[in-house]
């Protein structure tokens, strides 16, 4: 009976198989959320900044059971697992939900940096399986950011602009010449616009 029934799924297993033609495109998935553009898009390391990323299927002609979703950074070498359930999710999910702050807390000792990522998404066969038609590609398309914002800092407290007290002597030095300058220019201006306009009226009257 139980070789009936290993025979019954090896048949059921290979006429699966043989059901996906071998001239079938390998399947993959086209990034919607965020679009997939040359710019990457940024994200704030925040409370209640939620990142989520979403795809659709294309050629796909055999689900996986499951996906990994996981963000490598080239910065530090390190791989993290991206959504709630240290990255694998069902294989038909078309998208996953990343709570960086959550994260950042309950990972201390592998904290997100700022910087660049990859995100990556395969199946059950690894993220180095092969290309095969109607199967699943591993995805390493799409590239993001993160960032974490800068705390508030109220003027009172010290807040001081680089620029205008690191080089204002020097810049206050430099400007005098110009400014002189400029002075002159306008005073001849002026100067010879009253000449001519005196000129014109005593020319008038002899006239």
């Amino acid at each position: 009976m139980a070789n009936q029934q290993q025979q019954q799924q090896s048949s059921s297993s290979s006429s699966s198989t043989l059901s996906i033609p071998q001239t079938a495109p390998a399947g993959g998935l086209t990034f919607t959320q965020p679009p997939q553009t040359a710019s990457p898009s940024f994200y704030k390391i925040a409370p209640g900044q939620l990142v989520t990323f979403g795809w659709n299927f294309t050629a796909l002609l055999s689900t996986p059971t499951h996906l990994t979703v996981s963000a490598f950074c080239p910065l530090n070498g390190n791989t993290y697992p991206v959504g709630p359930t240290d990255g694998v999710i069902p294989g038909n999910a078309l998208s996953v939900v990343w709570d960086l702050y959550s994260y950042q807390q309950a990972n201390s000792q592998t904290p997100l940096a700022q910087a660049s990522y990859t995100l990556s998404i395969w199946d059950d066969r690894g993220p180095t399986a092969g290309i095969s038609p109607g199967l699943f590609v591993p995805n390493e398309n799409l590239r993001f950011a993160l960032y974490t914002p800068q705390a508030y800092t109220p003027l009172a407290s010290g807040w001081n602009c680089p620029d205008c007290s690191s080089a204002s002597p020097n810049k206050v030095a430099g400007t005098v010449p110009i400014a002189l300058i400029t002075t002159s220019l306008i005073l001849i201006l002026s100067g010879w616009r009253l000449l001519r306009f005196a000129f014109s009226g005593v020319t008038h009257e002899e006239r």
